[in-house]
């Protein structure tokens, strides 16, 4: 198993390499980059100063602003007078020494930014797992052994309703809903504005009351897929050879569920729980712009409109390590759910 693990953490390698190197070369042709924005804000700037610049015709006012000496500084500076692979290259030796960058947007170092994110992205989504696992998995046991009650059938219309609906179009319709027509919960951010004046009782209360909008979208179509997984999985064990001699030996309903069909239920449920810890930071980028949180998914959201390449880059880099590790986790989950598993 150790050798099956050392393999999967090597390949982690060249996939990585592929996954960026897609993403790098999009930003070299996709329109609108730093150097874009710059000629575009100069240009804005040279015809809003009235009088004389208000006056260029349309030949000239469509002109370069800059000079073509400034332009081939401004490439230098952003290494965009590289060939593509010599510039992707030199970015992956600054990522293997721990740096990600420097933002064309802010100026600013990108795992600077990145760091400040972290803890509020960290937070919901924690938060997020414990009710996606902590929920689904009891509710999932309640309607597989209350199948076709009313319980199973009121519960499943619950879940199918909430999976239909994108949880930022769910939090946009509670915001409406809650915040603005009835003005019961906050309409945006993590902490109110008279936060730093209040007790520590309060900042709690606060705290909890601003994140229960934002963790219902983001766990709502979670939800389905999790519940009925486990549902039909152990509906599955529950009528196997296995559990059937066990109660016939004299076992009881519960102790059958507990002590045999739930551990292998649970095999399934094991596969997907490496692929969320990408969750736990990358959070989503519409929930996070809907509830103006200022987490990792609003800064992705903001770097992608702004063009602003290298911190796109830098969370690419943290979200594909961590859905790469948490392939291997998955695995490993598998392994010690499920005693007869053995990778070779």
């Amino acid at each position: 198993m150790t050798a099956y693990f050392i393999r999967r953490l090597l390949l982690v390698i060249p996939t990585f390499i592929g996954i960026t190197i897609m993403v790098f070369t999009i930003t070299r042709f996709v329109p609108g980059g730093p150097i874009e924005r710059i000629i575009s804000d100069t240009r804005a700037m040279q015809t809003g100063h009235g009088g004389s610049s208000s006056g260029i015709s349309a030949g000239s006012g469509s002109s370069q602003p800059l000079s073509e000496e400034q332009i081939q500084k401004l490439k230098a500076y952003y290494g965009f007078d590289k060939p593509l692979l010599t510039s992707y290259f030199v970015w992956l030796s600054k990522v293997i020494r721990g740096d990600l960058g420097i933002s064309t947007r802010y100026q600013d170092p990108v795992w600077d930014m990145i760091r400040e994110k972290i803890p509020v992205s960290l937070y919901f989504g924690i938060l997020s797992l414990f009710m996606i696992y902590g929920v689904c998995i009891p509710l999932g046991m309640a309607k597989a052994v209350r199948h076709k009650t009313g319980f199973d059938n009121i519960t499943s219309m619950i879940i199918f309703t909430g999976y239909a609906i994108p949880g930022w179009v769910a939090g946009v319709f509670m915001l409406v809903l809650f915040s603005s027509r009835f003005d019961v919960f906050p309409l945006g951010g993590l902490v109110s504005e008279s936060f730093n004046d209040i007790t520590l009782f309060e900042k709690i209360t606060d705290i909890l009351w601003h994140t229960l909008l934002p963790l219902i979208s983001y766990v709502i179509g979670s939800f389905t897929v999790m519940t009925l997984l486990m549902k039909n999985t152990l509906m599955d064990h529950l009528s196997s050879d296995y559990v059937r001699t066990a109660l016939a030996k004299g076992l009881s309903f519960e102790n059958a569920i507990l002590k045999h069909a739930l551990q292998n239920s649970l095999i399934p449920i094991a596969t997907s729980f490496g692929n969320n810890i990408s969750i736990l930071l990358t959070g989503s980028f519409l929930i996070e712009k809907v509830f103006n949180i200022n987490g990792m998914g609003l800064l992705g959201y903001e770097s992608i409109l702004d063009r602003d390449y290298p911190v796109v880059m830098g969370i690419l880099v943290i979200s594909s390590l961590l859905f790469l590790l948490g392939n291997i986790l998955s695995d490993l989950c598998v392994a010690l759910v499920d005693p007869r598993v053995r990778f070779k």
